[in-house]
């Protein structure tokens, strides 16, 4: 069964009335190697907006510093700074006294300015164009985690054979759409989703180019950093673009970015991740 962001993502206030104190509690639905980072993430940008005074949500960035459970977390979320236009809040989580996430949010109110966009979408074809990821792999298939269980996916590239025979490049492409997400999303739950899905290739882009000799490693995220260009709520369908540039002393760099169905970029990421060899079976 699929988890529901708005849910799984839901906080209940603790103590006195803005005290920017709650709980929540992590759903299993959202697990990849654990609680899946940009799920963490999600749930402390939702966080932050229970306490701004503004609707929306411009950019978020984070340290990991521990692997939660799936049980309830601690979350306190303070000012930092809160002028007439924009305000930063610091988000902390922990779990049974440990700490799990560092988190600052900047929001803003409606401001005039500048505007342009150069972007340009890769040039793939679109999700209607393409078969889901269960029509590849076969109905019977079942998803490594369950984390992909609340998705649909329509993967630009599938290998079928897997490993694949020789290095990959470390781009990673999908159209993804959330099984339950209300088209009526306020800002930050909108913005939650964009947090999540801008945490999610850093894994699998890196991986291509070294899946084919199947190395002993894994590579948890360090940190993520978020710009939020357009929040989108309407739009079922992202295009997210993953990139690993670089691999080295241990650690390895990733981007990501995501796109409307009509080429639109909404927002724009990236971060470290750092290996950890995974033993060897008995």
């Amino acid at each position: 069964m699929s988890g529901d962001l708005a849910s799984d993502t839901s906080l209940d206030p603790v103590g006195a009335p803005g005290s920017g104190r709650f709980a929540a509690r992590l759903s299993e639905a959202w697990e990849i190697w654990g609680p899946m980072g940009g799920y963490v993430a999600a749930t402390a940008l939702r966080a932050a907006g229970e306490v701004s005074p503004f609707a929306r949500p411009a950019s978020f960035s984070c340290h990991y510093v521990g692997v939660a459970a799936f049980d309830t977390i601690d979350v306190a979320v303070e000012p930092v700074r809160v002028g007439r236009q924009a305000a930063s809040h610091r988000v902390s989580i922990a779990q049974g006294g440990r700490p799990i996430m560092e988190a600052l949010v900047w929001s803003v109110d409606e401001v005039e300015g500048l505007k342009h966009d150069v972007s340009a979408r890769p040039d793939v074809l679109a999700p209607h164009e393409l078969k889901s990821a269960e029509e590849l792999a076969g109905d019977d298939a079942k998803p490594l985690f369950p984390f992909w269980e609340n998705f649909e996916a329509r993967p630009i590239e599938w290998i079928a054979d897997w490993p694949p025979a020789e290095p990959l490049e470390p781009i990673w492409r999908d159209w993804l759409r959330l099984r339950s997400w209300p088209g009526d999303a306020d800002p930050w739950l909108a913005a939650a989703r964009l947090v999540l899905l801008a945490d999610l290739p850093s894994w699998p882009s890196a991986h291509r180019p070294h899946a084919w000799s199947q190395p002993p490693f894994i590579a948890p995220t360090l940190d993520l950093q978020v710009t939020l260009h357009r929040l989108v709520p309407d739009e079922q369908w992202l295009l997210l673009e993953g990139t690993s540039p670089v691999a080295a002393d241990g650690m390895i760099g990733f981007t990501s970015r995501l796109w409307t169905t009509e080429g639109r970029l909404v927002a724009s990421g990236g971060g470290q991740t750092l290996c950890r060899r995974v033993p060897a079976p008995a």
